[in-house]
């Protein structure tokens, strides 16, 4: 009896809703498909705006890093610290950090002055901040120098740069780390 009653019931508003023509039907249907559908656009816009500035950025401080890199190779010692913010730290390993310029100068110079000194790094990973103006740069390094007897000695490791986009728009790492992969030798007493 219920289910007599309820089908009845459905059939006598689907009448309803046939026979009744306001005209709103199609407007009030794709209306919304059409709005639903001008956002997710938008919105695929604005996220690849977004991308295209990012993967910008990112490139251009791998191009710096590689830049950078080139310069140590070349153990051009004013070029290599040239990439450095005027407030920069440099931690190098085994050593007390580098806060001033002329310490940092000196790290970099008893570095390159290294006998046998052959290095490079490659960049990695690059992320930037949403603000736009730091970035993290991190990667690998490979190093060989003469230890005290003039034998070749091979190093390798990662490091970690933060880089902070200048008032002129220039990028300058302002953070320096590096440290080995290998494992630390003992010293002997």
């Amino acid at each position: 009896m219920l289910r007599k009653i309820y089908g009845s019931g459905c059939q006598v508003w689907k009448n309803i809703d046939a026979s009744f023509d306001s005209g709103l039907d199609g407007a009030m249907k794709t209306k919304p498909l059409f709005l639903s559908g001008c956002i997710a656009l938008l919105s695929f816009a604005f996220a690849g705006t977004a991308s295209a500035a990012d993967t910008k950025v990112e490139q251009a401080l791998r191009d710096l890093d590689a830049q950078w890199s080139a310069a140590a190779g070349a153990k051009d010692v004013d070029k290599t610290v040239s990439y450095y913010s005027d407030d920069a730290i440099v931690m190098p390993p085994n050593a007390s950090a580098a806060t001033t310029n002329e310490a940092i100068r000196n790290v970099w110079r008893d570095l390159l002055a290294s006998p046998g000194l052959v290095m490079s790094w490659k960049t990695t990973k690059v992320e930037v901040s949403t603000s736009g103006d730091l970035a993290c740069v991190s990667g690998t390094y490979e190093v060989t120098m003469n230890d005290p007897s003039g034998k070749p000695v091979n190093d390798h490791g990662k490091y970690v740069e933060v880089w902070e986009k200048q008032a002129d728009g220039k990028w300058k790492c302002g953070t320096d780390i590096w440290n080995s992969d290998l494992p630390a030798s003992a010293e002997k007493k």
